[in-house]
């Protein structure tokens, strides 16, 4: 898909499909649409006055009829003025897209200005628009051996601007990067085990590490076996594929200082081990490396734009299976950072190489650390599908987190992190830790368990168990993977180097 600012009137526009947003309340469109409706003689103010019921539709496609450049102009309703905001405008243009996906388009032409309710720069919006429009139209058949004689796809989008150009362009740039990155995390979440194991996970972030320059290493079983790293190395003894774990360091600063840590989980198949879980929908257990994917995402954004930050990013990978040599519940293992562990469910695995991966972020400089996670069904529970769950020792980085999240539009909620929970997570009779206290507070006690690991170090920890998959589409998703937090992380190391 390629985004271009259009370098002639909206009359004079060549495009299969010519977007303009109506507020309710509002009799017109504002930018362009004077132009517009003047050259098809008054039939589109004409149309809004009479016909146009906002409340009823959520869009309008008129015909030109091979009158006009453009083949159509579609109508769309951005709701109540005041109320428009950038999550608002991403769930429009998403929406757009997929109409334009059902029409078989080619080419869409917005006029940026009809979405300005003037409380947001034209440069966000155009940013807004180029991401939804690449999140709205993906999908992933990479595995399928036909396909439509005539698949869907829109390769062009434009916008129309009075001013501004420079910056509007900017912005379609950024959010191309954030959207394209986006993307990329969904395809790595949606890729079976089979094909997606630990190994070609690092494998994928060597990719990334290379493609912008960065420093990496990755550690296999014996590298991790003389550190000893024994939790990661304790959930990988069920399983045939080797176990990974995953360093990317991306310096934009002289001194290695002030480092941001990103720790993502890379489970690459959970079957929850000895503890095994329940066989209906085991198959979507491919997509309990979100966090990996997260991380990867926002490197690979990191590494286009470039920030003046340094970023730090480990992925502890390898794969919860049963087997004569699994993990058992009831056994005491020894993590890297020395704290021994009672695991008392085995399927709370990704707590176990997460512990090992904050600890050994710290060794490599981290002063700042967030984990993301698909940690928990219990934040299914308390957040359901659409917020991610978090749980910090530091207030601080938890309000540049939530501010990171609300620019990049995805929703994340702070859980309580009071002492009687750390006592549950401190509560076993044989180790220092207790890996699965119980079902009461299970997303708070996961967190806090790896609270014990980030020590003193600032520290979010982000359950994205809920949103990093999506069980029906919507203007923004296919089923499947997310994406979450791909941009929340990337717009945090934005704003570590302001």
């Amino acid at each position: 898909m390629k985004f271009t600012v259009e370098q002639q009137k909206g009359p004079e526009v060549g495009t299969d499909l010519f977007v303009f947003g109506i507020f309710k309340g509002s009799e017109t469109p504002g930018g362009c649409f004077s132009e517009m409706d003047k050259a098809w003689e008054g039939l589109l103010s004409r149309f809004i006055q009479e016909e146009w019921v906002p409340n009823e539709k959520k869009a309008e496609v008129i015909h030109s009829l091979g009158k006009f450049p453009a083949k159509r102009v579609m109508l769309v309703n951005a709701g109540e003025k005041e109320e428009f905001d950038l999550v608002k405008a991403r769930e429009v243009f998403g929406f757009v897209t997929k109409e334009a996906l059902k029409l078989k388009v080619r080419k869409v032409t917005y006029c940026l200005d009809s979405f300005n309710n003037g409380e947001e720069e034209s440069a966000a919006l155009a940013h807004a628009l180029a991401e939804a429009s690449l999140l709205a139209a993906y999908r992933f058949d990479t595995y399928k051996t036909s396909e439509e004689d005539n698949p869907s796809t829109v390769e062009y989008v434009s916008v129309c601007v009075p001013k501004e150009e420079d910056e509007v362009k900017e912005g379609l740039e950024t959010g191309q990067i954030f959207g394209e990155a986006t993307c990329f995390a969904r395809d790595l979440v949606n890729t079976p085990g089979n094909y997606l194991t630990p190994s070609r996970l690092a494998e994928k972030a060597v990719e990334i590490a290379s493609k912008h320059g960065f420093e990496y290493d990755i550690l296999d079983r014996d590298q991790m076996e003389e550190l000893g790293m024994g939790a990661l190395l304790a959930v990988a003894q069920g399983s045939d594929q080797p176990p990974k774990m995953i360093v990317i360091k991306y310096q934009g600063k002289e001194k290695w200082e002030d480092v941001l840590a990103f720790v993502g989980k890379g489970l690459t198949f959970d079957t929850g081990g000895i503890s095994l879980k329940p066989a209906k929908d085991m198959h979507e257990m491919k997509m309990d490396m979100g966090g990996a994917a997260a991380v990867l995402g926002a490197m690979d954004i990191i590494g286009r734009l470039k920030p003046k930050c340094n970023v730090l990013a480990v992925i502890p990978s390898t794969e919860n299976m049963p087997s004569g040599r699994a993990l058992k519940p009831g056994d005491v293992i020894t993590s890297y950072a020395g704290k021994t562990i009672e695991v008392r469910n085995t399927d709370a695995e990704g707590r176990l190489i997460l512990a090992d991966g904050i600890a050994y972020a710290k060794t490599l400089g981290a002063d700042y650390i967030v984990d993301v996670a698909t940690l928990t069904g219990a934040i299914l529970v308390a957040l359901g599908e659409y917020t991610t769950g978090a749980v910090t020792n530091d207030e601080t980085l938890m309000i540049e987190v939530l501010e990171a999240a609300n620019e990049a539009g995805e929703l994340v909620w702070r859980l309580p992190s009071f002492e009687p929970y750390k006592k549950m997570v401190r509560s076993s009779d044989v180790a220092d830790l207790n890996n699965s206290p119980g079902r009461l507070a299970g997303s708070i006690t996961a967190g806090l368990f790896l609270g014990e690991f980030a020590g003193d170090t600032p520290w979010v920890h982000l359950d994205i168990a809920g949103t990093a998959w999506a069980n029906r589409e919507t203007e923004l998703n296919q089923k499947g993977g997310t994406g979450a937090m791909v941009r929340t992380l990337a717009t945090l190391a934005e704003r570590f180097a302001e």
